[in-house]
């Protein structure tokens, strides 16, 4: 599947987390969308996207640490990652995103959810194949205008809009328009707890994402993170006119966007 540069490049601006949803189910149209995207949207392997038809309530669990439980979604996806692959996590993230900004494009709401969750209710309602592990999942639904007063603690708590600048995540030299545009995408990319573990690191001809060495407390793997990164910034390239491809590299750098 060819990414879908003019629908999901706009969708990285308007993409947020909703946590409270209404019990509204999206239309049958874009449901068979969204599910198709699923089965297509496949650029790794051992990856995929499973559109779930029923409530997650159960998948949930309650408040945690800093985030609020998911309440009312109707539907939700799960995605599941085939655990001997080394490049599962980066994977995961890289195809989640797609799935998370095409429900964007689609006016749906999202929520990446890796460490709060079920995996053993997820894995009683959907095929897990030997070898498998459900990473994350994500509700789907709409979700009302106005933020919930737990959603705005718990915004307020992870400081959830607030980005680090590039200054700060980038060694090396912007050399060029389409590499700025593609970092600020990359800038912009969600991760867990908000804590944008993604660094670039500008080579000739190629740029580098890496882990940082930052501590981190949650359990959820700082390359699946980058991986949302990674598509963000060839989101930025391609919308710029610029065509690359990651190859993909050992820790602590996670993969090379080669032009």
């Amino acid at each position: 599947m060819v990414l879908p540069v003019d629908r999901w490049y706009p969708a990285i601006f308007k993409r947020h987390s909703r946590r409270t949803y209404s019990a509204e189910v999206p239309e049958e149209n874009k449901l068979a969308r969204l599910d198709h995207v699923c089965r297509e949207f496949r650029p790794f392997p051992e990856v995929r996207s499973e559109l779930v038809r029923r409530s997650p309530e159960t998948v949930f669990k309650g408040l945690v640490g800093h985030y609020g439980r998911v309440n009312g979604a109707p539907i939700y996806i799960a995605f599941i990652g085939k655990m001997s692959s080394p490049a599962v996590q980066e994977a995961a993230g890289y195809t989640g995103e797609g799935i998370i900004l095409e429900a964007t494009a689609l006016a749906l709401d999202t929520c990446w959810v890796g460490g709060f969750f079920r995996p053993e209710i997820v894995r009683s309602q959907i095929d897990i194949q030997e070898g498998e592990k459900v990473l994350s999942v994500t509700p789907v639904g709409y979700t009302p205008a106005e933020k919930t007063r737990q959603e705005k603690i718990m915004s307020r708590l992870v400081k959830s809009r607030l980005r680090k600048p590039l200054a700060k995540l980038v060694g090396g030299e912007i050399a060029a328009p389409w590499m700025e545009k593609a970092l600020e995408a990359a800038r912009l990319a969600p991760s867990a707890q908000n804590r944008q573990p993604w660094r670039f690191r500008v080579e000739k001809d190629a740029v580098v994402i890496a882990v940082d060495k930052s501590f981190s407390t949650s359990s959820i793997s700082k390359r699946l993170d980058c991986g949302i990164a990674m598509l963000h910034f060839e989101l930025g390239a391609l919308a710029a006119g610029v065509v690359g491809k990651w190859e993909i590299l050992r820790s602590p750098d996670v993969a090379r966007f080669v032009l």
